[in-house]
């Protein structure tokens, strides 16, 4: 059935009455609910109230800026300390199969689904889903997951932090042995230490080395850059039972950490662009240093053919598959809110479509890059110490703070090295941290812009979530401070965001219409885009996420943490407070549609309806039963004993898209 389009105004827009059937009174009543949902006025330069005027909401300043934004936030210590290591654990140059697949179905599409949504509704996380109002959950779910993020991942700053200002120093302080914070069992391996002549003047720290070394048949020794991480930096505790107290240099440097995102946001998008000119840009030079003075080293060669050797037999096995899939969420900062905020920052008719392609080649370029210069100057140690690279390579905390560190003490001059690599951590993890922060804060400034964008409330709400986010990070720069931090890192955001994801293309492409959402987007760019990206979104990106979502869930096991003294396993109360922090997320989406059926149906009615008994017959009748009966047929009200009907709803006019 063909429906005539109804006539335009002056302005080329739909007068609402001129279309039949529409009476002035459903007009205002659709004012009034477009009213109560989104605020007043986003744009409003004035203020009814009598206090401070709102303020309009800013845009990127250059075009380039959202783009740098985009690679600022998800090219991050992801790229860095877990790619490099999967690529080799998973077959070395074979793993790259998978993983480009994964970028092509997956990766690529959710990113620019995330980003194209914030640019065409012009708001963040949660406003944007006014889209799809019964999965308006998604927005709430990716609010929690990135505040979760935020708070844990400045900790990792923090301890970067903490390591830069000990690389000032001629020696760095976690080679040697006979510290305060090292125990009898402390050995230092590092070749310029074990080719020390045994001289009246040798230091004690070689003497200590020398010790350890002799009585390592009886008692496990632990070299010197482990205790140093354990001991000096983190003063870990036996366990999550075991928090002791907080340990003050750690705090202070987490303290500094949450001033410097503060500093970098508190004026908004167009400052923090800026900021990203650095931050986005400067990582790059630093790899580029490590990466020239890795590979003129002895053994880099090993390291480099050690980390792309393929073994395509390894692609026989599903878990490669499921370690590829993983990583795209992680390194293209999938499901967390913040692309949909950072694309709400473009002008309507910006071509992120072009940005999106653009990203992708330099997200995935800088993890093959990255695990470049982290494999050279592994191989370089591995050479020194006459071990196999398989011996000295980790990944995450134990790649930054442990091996790294270990090689680069290795090399002449390290202090400046170790400077270089921290800095670059630093300058990886900083723009991903504030971007992170911005992400969440547009998301509750846009919901409730009538008061946060007025005078300098924003600024003091920015102020307030760092706080919060500041007291939450001290639970895990105590001395068990270790433990709360795997805990959050596990369960917060890992599995939930593919479930996340999922419900994100379920809500554009089968919801609210794929070929739709096409038509918004060549209203925005003037342009059809590739139709590879509605078959993506319709068809293969939900298979992706469900897929990997059951794998991962099918391979899970409980947290446990590795350490020099053995393998601590989590209490069950800590491992359900871990699934409570992934609950505290994914809970939102059912809950928010739960709501929002009650809210906009007849669920009240039909509820009551569904309570009552029915089908009883006249002589299973109470007498005040009968007379109940007879007083609502005769007031013609729907009783528990008449059908029940909806007359407001026509099964003929099911919404069509």
């Amino acid at each position: 059935m063909s429906m005539e389009k109804p006539p335009l105004d002056e302005n080329g827009k739909v007068n609402p009455m001129s279309i039949p059937g529409i009476t002035n009174a459903e007009i205002k009543d659709k004012e009034d609910e477009i009213h109560e949902d989104k605020g007043p006025d986003t744009n409003s330069e004035t203020a009814s109230d009598g206090g401070p005027p709102m303020k309009k909401r800013e845009t990127w300043g250059r075009k380039i800026d959202f783009l740098l934004a985009c690679i600022g936030f998800s090219v991050g210590l992801g790229n860095v300390w877990r790619f490099p290591y999967l690529c080799y654990k998973n077959g070395g140059g074979a793993f790259l199969i998978p993983y480009l697949i994964m970028v092509v179905i997956g990766g690529v599409p959710l990113f620019y689904l995330e980003v194209a949504l914030g640019q065409f509704m012009s708001e963040g996380g949660i406003g944007a889903w006014r889209i799809c109002p019964i999965l308006q959950g998604i927005g709430w779910a990716t609010t929690v997951i990135v505040f979760f993020l935020n708070c844990y991942y400045n900790v990792i700053l923090a301890w970067t932090f903490y390591y830069l200002f000990a690389s000032f120093t001629t020696q760095l302080p976690w080679t040697t042995c006979g510290n305060e914070w090292n125990t009898d069992r402390c050995v230092s391996s590092f070749s310029w230490l074990q080719n020390r002549t045994n001289s009246t003047n040798a230091t004690a720290d070689s003497i200590s080395s020398t010790v350890a070394a002799t009585t390592s048949k009886a008692v496990k020794s632990i070299d010197s850059v482990t205790e140093y991480w354990e001991h000096k930096v983190l003063g870990i505790s036996s366990g999550i039972h075991d928090p002791i107290t907080i340990k003050w240099d750690l705090a202070l440097c987490l303290l500094f950490a949450w001033i410097v995102v503060y500093l970098c946001i508190c004026k908004g998008i167009r400052t923090s662009g800026k900021v990203m000119y650095v931050t986005a840009t400067s990582p790059y030079i630093f790899m580029t240093i490590l990466l020239v003075r890795g590979v003129t080293l002895p053994g880099a060669v090993d390291g480099l053919i050690f980390y792309l050797k393929p073994e395509f037999a390894k692609l026989a096995d599903v878990q490669v598959w499921v370690d590829a899939g993983t990583q795209i969420f992680f390194s293209y900062s999938i499901s967390l809110g913040a692309l949909t905020a950072l694309g709400s920052y473009n002008e309507f008719h910006h071509n992120s479509y072009r940005d999106a392609i653009i990203f992708a080649c330099a997200n995935s370029g800088t993890s093959i890059f990255a695990g470049f210069v982290i494999f050279s100057t592994l191989g370089y140690m591995a050479f020194q110490q006459q071990v196999s690279v398989a011996d000295v390579a980790e990944s995450g905390p134990g790649l930054a703070f442990i091996a790294y560190p270990a090689a680069l003490a290795e090399m002449p001059a390290a202090p400046v090295w170790a400077v270089f690599f921290f800095l670059m951590i630093i300058l990886l993890g900083l723009d991903s941290q504030f971007v992170g922060v911005e992400g969440l804060v547009t998301a509750i400034v846009d919901q409730y812009a009538g008061y946060l964008r007025r005078g300098y409330r924003r600024e003091i709400f920015i102020g307030i979530i760092c706080i919060i986010s500041f007291f939450v990070g001290l639970s895990m720069v105590t001395h068990g401070g270790m433990y709360v931090f795997q805990l959050f890192d596990y369960y917060s955001g890992s599995r939930i965001i593919l479930l996340v994801a999922f419900f994100e293309c379920i809500g554009i492409a089968w919801i609210y219409g794929v070929n739709r959402f096409y038509d918004n987007l060549e209203m925005m760019y003037g342009f059809r885009i590739n139709p590879f990206f509605k078959i993506s979104w319709a068809v293969t990106a939900p298979i992706f996420c469900i897929v990997v979502f059951v794998l991962s869930a099918i391979n899970y096991s409980e947290l446990t943490y590795s350490r020099p003294t053995g393998v601590y396993e989590y209490p069950s109360w800590a491992v359900g407070i871990g699934w409570g922090l992934a609950c505290c997320s994914a809970v939102w989406i059912p809950v928010v549609a739960l709501y929002k059926l009650i809210r906009y149906s007849n669920c009240y009615q039909t509820l009551k309806f569904l309570l009552k008994p029915e089908g009883f017959k006249p002589h299973q009748l109470r007498p005040k039963d009968l007379e109940h009966e007879l007083n609502s047929v005769k007031h013609n009200n729907v009783d528990m004993f008449v059908p029940y009907t909806n007359a407001g709803f026509n099964e003929n006019e099911s919404t069509k898209f």
